[in-house]
C-alpha cells in the first residue's frame, strides 16, 4: 500500500476507500481506523502531537463541570490539532472553547466559520460513550448524525475537501446530478443534512476517476483530487461550468 500525500489511482484505492467507509459507519473503533488510513492516504499520516494531551482534557472537563464523552475525546487526542482536517472551512473548538448552549441542553463543539450553524451533543446524552450530534439552524436544533465519531468522519472528508487543490466545484442542475449518479459510485456515507437547505435533498459523497465528489443536495458539487489529471477527468465526465477552470 503506498503512503503519505501522493497515493497511486488504482481501483484497488478506490475499493479500499470504500471498504474502510464501510465500516466506518457501523461503529466507533471502524470511524477512528478509517480516519487514520485517510489521513495517511490524502493528507499526512497522523503522529501524537496531532491532538490534545490528557491534561489538556481533563483542564477543560473540569471548567465545563463534567466530562466529555468518551468519542469527543478520542477525536481531540487523534485530530484536535490538525487544522488541515478539522478547521479549514468550519472549525473544531479547541477543548477550553466547548461551551454549553444557551438552552443549557447541548454541548456545541463544531461551528460554522460565520457561527451561523453549530455542532453538538445533547447533554441528556453526554454520559453515552459515541452519543449522537445535533445542528442548530434558526428554527432550533436538529438531528445531524447518530454518532460522534460518524461526524468526525464527515468533518475530516469535508475539511480535507476544501482544504487544498486540485480540485474544482460547480453548481448542479438535474441532468448533471443524473450522470454524477451514472458515472460515479456512491460511497457508503448516510445521508445527512446540508444546513444551508435543510428541509432539501441530502448530502452524498461519491468516488471515482481517481477523485472523491461531494453533492451538496443536488445544488453544488465539489471535486478533490491527488492530481489535476483526476480533476479534468471529472470535468470531461460532467461537463457544466467549473469554476476553476481558466478562459
Amino acid at each position: 500500500m503506498k503512503v503519505g500525500r501522493r497515493y497511486r489511482v488504482a481501483v484497488d484505492d478506490e475499493a479500499e476507500l470504500h471498504a474502510a467507509l464501510d465500516l466506518a459507519v457501523r461503529d466507533a473503533a471502524g470511524a477512528w481506523r478509517f480516519i487514520a488510513m485517510f489521513a495517511e492516504r490524502y493528507a499526512t499520516p497522523l503522529v501524537a502531537q496531532d491532538g490534545y494531551g490528557d491534561e489538556e482534557l481533563r483542564a477543560a472537563a473540569a471548567a465545563l463541570g463534567f466530562g466529555f464523552p468518551e468519542a469527543l475525546l478520542v477525536a481531540y487526542r487523534m485530530i484536535g490539532r490538525r487544522r488541515d482536517l478539522t478547521r479549514r472551512q468550519d472549525v473544531l473548538l479547541s477543548p477550553d472553547r466547548v461551551y454549553v448552549d444557551y438552552t443549557g441542553g447541548v454541548l456545541v463543539f463544531r461551528v460554522e466559520n460565520q457561527n451561523v450553524v453549530q455542532w453538538g451533543i445533547p447533554l441528556s446524552a453526554i454520559a453515552e460513550p459515541d452519543p449522537p450530534v445535533l445542528l442548530r439552524l434558526e428554527s432550533g436544533w436538529r438531528p445531524y448524525l447518530d454518532r460522534v465519531s460518524l461526524a468526525c468522519v464527515e468533518m475530516v472528508l469535508s475539511e480535507w475537501m476544501l482544504a487544498d487543490e486540485p480540485a474544482d466545484n460547480r453548481e448542479l442542475d438535474d441532468e448533471a446530478v443524473a450522470t454524477l449518479e451514472r458515472r460515479f459510485r456512491r460511497l457508503p456515507m448516510p445521508d445527512y443534512v446540508l444546513w444551508a437547505d435543510p428541509d432539501g435533498k441530502p448530502m452524498r459523497w461519491f468516488s471515482g476517476l481517481g477523485a472523491i465528489l461531494r453533492e451538496d443536495a443536488g445544488h453544488w458539487l465539489w471535486v478533490r483530487a491527488d492530481n489535476a489529471g483526476a480533476v479534468a477527468a471529472v470535468r470531461q465526465a460532467l461537463p457544466g461550468d467549473w469554476l476553476m477552470v481558466e478562459d
